[in-house]
């Protein structure tokens, strides 16, 4: 493959990506509920942000676990569907660190670490604006078969 192909077929891969970060969070109720964006995306990658808000809070005025795991979750979710066929969460770890507090942006960048036939890991690290890191999660994938969105003409 050229320079050029090369190229083009990053560009490529990086626009699919995108189309299935906004088509996946468009459909996605909770994710809406809890007011999260994307940020970034590309292929095996995703930056999703949220702002915590008091819905997001415990009975401690700190950060709910669930809704760190859920920003975690999207996040790897959006980076292991980027090829455009459904992948589904097989195992999920997270490693809460710091809380996270009322009106705190946050970021959970996931990145694809390997894959091995249908199966795939990935690393997603939330942090706070200022870049405190306050959870590490750690996903495996699964992948099925269909496609996420219709494959661009």
């Amino acid at each position: 493959m050229s320079d050029e192909s090369e190229q083009a077929a990053g560009v490529n891969a990086a626009q699919t990506a995108r189309a299935i970060a906004e088509a996946m969070i468009g459909k996605c109720g909770f994710s809406q509920l809890l007011g999260m964006q994307i940020v970034d995306s590309g292929p095996d990658f995703a930056i999703v942000g949220m702002t915590l808000a008091a819905r997001h809070l415990n009975g401690f005025g700190i950060a709910h676990g669930g809704a760190i795991f859920a920003l975690a979750d999207t996040a790897f979710a959006h980076a292991c569907n980027s090829g455009n066929i459904v992948t589904v969460a097989q195992q999920c770890q997270v490693n809460f660190l710091k809380p996270g507090k009322a009106g705190d942006r946050l970021t959970a960048t996931a990145r694809g670490r390997t894959r091995s036939g249908r199966t795939g890991l990935y690393d997603v690290t939330v942090a706070t604006g200022d870049g405190t890191v306050i959870a590490e999660f750690r996903g495996m994938s699964r992948t099925l078969s269909d496609p996420v969105i219709p494959s661009p003409a």
